[in-house]
């Protein structure tokens, strides 16, 4: 597949809502409401990366990158999440794609690290892994993920953007 990933532009946010609404809909850990996140953080300032993966000019996917909090005063962290791609275009490399597109971009703003929730399965692929340093509230550690740039994992408590808390 010839995907093409760019950053986001004003005239891709109503697709980007639809496309993460559709590719939770049938997920059955979501709370659905990763569309409203998304634009939470867009409204705050706080989308750091926001990319989108197209196919033939149609915008097929998207991943979205906000700065977390860390309770050891660790700076230069970052959460990936919601990523989101068009269910008949899932488990193609898409996702993948734009994982690896965010965290070069991370990388290239002498970003620390980037955590995560998700899928234990997934994210191990991506480069990702568990750690006993740092820790999401509420979520066990098999679902929270960690990738350090620098070697260096922070020992503390992580805190996502107050926009993930959006439910409308």
């Amino acid at each position: 597949m010839n995907i093409t990933i760019r950053d986001e532009t004003e005239a891709d946010i109503s697709t980007i809502f639809d496309i993460t609404a559709e590719a939770f809909k049938t997920l059955e850990i979501s709370d659905h409401t990763e569309q409203f996140v998304i634009n939470a953080l867009r409204k705050a300032g706080a989308l750091i990366i926001s990319l989108v993966a197209e196919l033939d000019g149609q915008v097929i996917g998207h991943i979205a990158f906000s700065p977390v909090s860390i309770s050891d005063g660790t700076l230069g962290w970052y959460g990936l999440g919601p990523v989101s791609v068009l269910p008949k275009y899932q488990k193609q490399g898409v996702g993948k794609a734009l994982i690896h597109e965010g965290i070069s971009r991370l990388k290239e703003m002498h970003a620390k690290g980037c955590c995560l929730v998700g899928h234990p399965d997934y994210y191990k692929k991506v480069g990702f892994e568990n750690t006993t340093e740092l820790a999401y509230e509420g979520v066990p550690a098999e679902a929270f993920f960690v990738q350090s740039f620098d070697g260096n994992i922070p020992c503390g408590k992580v805190s996502f953007h107050e926009g993930f808390m959006a439910t409308s």
